[in-house]
């Protein structure tokens, strides 16, 4: 089970295997794997018994009722955007529930998955070439598509999930969830072209945001992005010169593969689906505040 990012080009059919981090697109063999599928996105939306608020946040990882009593009396809880009082029943099907403004999964069917993908592997449901996919060895029940993309070649962690809206969060250009890789290189970079990258280069479609650079060895780059275009940490190492010869993804957002073997998945925990959960909201867009300009 294993991984690697970029957007726009259907690393499914190309063989090429571009790097891809968007959510993957829909398409006839894929359309349950679309986030933007009600029936993926929110499973279990179909109005269930309402049930009171300190239980679900209790299932949710929060700690006992009684801690999460005092969450909610603290005011930190809110559902559907209004402040939650105690004594609430919400229906985790269908209510927005956020925790000190973080959203929280509670809608019943949700699954997390990390695969640690391998090279050779595509990130897709089914492939018409009849390669290899990152959903081969994971449960067929229930349908899950994974959080962006990493190309053919590309390896690393990879998040693979149904929960449709925390997929967009982490993956839209909006938020610009951190991704870190490593990249072993075929000449080594020179102090012109780590300042190149750190401070953003021209490509053919468009100027890349500044990136986190450092060298591990000669010819070995770490490197930090917070966006997903396709292919975009090859082209910018062929940008100065240094072609790619192997990309691993060892990071998404707060997470890493650990000691997972290429090839190997495992479920995530409560605490990791909370951690990304915080990063996409410290990542969000900030609302402009309005501001009093009366005397």
């Amino acid at each position: 089970m294993g991984n690697d990012p970029e957007p726009t080009e259907p690393a499914i059919d190309d063989p090429s295997g571009d790097q891809t981090d968007n959510p993957a697109p829909s398409n006839p063999d894929l359309s349950n794997s679309d986030p933007s599928n009600p029936d993926l996105s929110n499973p279990g939306a179909a109005a269930s018994t309402p049930v009171r608020l300190q239980r679900v946040l209790a299932n949710a990882g929060f700690g006992s009722r009684r801690i999460c009593d005092d969450i909610i009396a603290a005011g930190r809880v809110t559902v559907n955007s209004k402040v939650a009082i105690l004594g609430q029943r919400v229906d985790p099907a269908t209510d927005a529930i956020a925790v000190d403004d973080v959203a929280v999964a509670v809608r019943p069917g949700l699954v997390y998955y990390l695969l640690n993908k391998p090279a050779g592997v595509v990130t897709t449901a089914s492939d018409t070439h009849s390669r290899p996919t990152v959903l081969d060895n994971l449960p067929s029940e229930p349908r899950v598509f994974p959080v962006g993309r990493l190309d053919m070649e590309t390896e690393g962690v990879l998040i693979i999930t149904n929960d449709g809206d925390l997929a967009h969060r982490l993956t839209h250009p909006s938020y610009g969830v951190s991704k870190s890789y490593t990249a072993n290189l075929a000449s080594s970079p020179s102090p012109g072209d780590l300042r190149l990258l750190r401070e953003g280069i021209q490509l053919e479609d468009g100027m890349t945001a500044p990136a986190k650079v450092s060298l591990l060895s000669p010819d070995v780059l770490r490197i930090t992005i917070h966006e997903g275009r396709n292919r975009i940490v090859r082209r910018m190492c062929e940008h100065i010169g240094c072609k790619v010869l192997r990309l691993v993804r060892h990071r998404f957002g707060p997470l890493t593969a650990g000691k997972l073997a290429p090839g190997e998945w495992r479920d995530l925990t409560i605490q990791e689906v909370r951690s990304l959960e915080r990063a996409a909201a410290e990542s969000a867009p900030r609302k402009p505040q309005s501001s009093d300009k009366s005397n």
